[in-house]
């Protein structure tokens, strides 16, 4: 494995961390994304403008790494666009039911111990190991 490859999932991986970390001593919230962008629209006008930053750092974020690297993971270009919304769909509905996403259980609620999160990583992580199945296997789609 490429050794710059290591470097930047690392420099990422403590870059959520740390943010996630800012934000809870800061700001006594849970960097769970759902949750942030879901309650945007409905959130007091006092508690929006963090929420707001926050997403706002995500797609800079994102920008700096593209500009300063000159590369961004890209899509396959073979993937049919319905199969995409179907996923897109089934992360909102999971994320739901789950009472969260990868970001609040993964991330802050695993650096919590939290038992609920340990429980809905597995089943995360389960469930996107079974679309990758069905996906390549049955869909056929690489």
């Amino acid at each position: 494995m490429d050794s710059v490859i290591i470097y930047r999932a690392l420099g990422g991986g403590v870059m959520i961390g740390g943010a996630a970390v800012l934000l809870l001593l800061l700001n006594g919230r849970i960097a769970g994304v759902s949750n942030i962008a879901g309650n945007l629209p409905f959130s007091a006008k006092g508690d929006r403008w963090w929420r707001v930053l926050f997403l706002l750092g995500l797609v800079v974020g994102a920008g700096i790494f593209y500009w300063a690297f000159g590369d961004a993971p890209a899509a396959r270009p073979n993937f049919p666009a319905w199969l995409l919304a179907i996923a897109g769909v089934l992360v909102g509905f999971g994320t739901s039911l789950g009472n969260g996403c990868t970001s609040g259980h993964g991330v802050c609620g695993l650096g919590r111990l939290s038992k609920r999160s340990f429980i809905s990583v597995v089943i995360f992580l389960s469930t996107g190991i079974a679309a990758a199945v069905v996906t390549r296997h049955i869909f056929g789609v690489i």
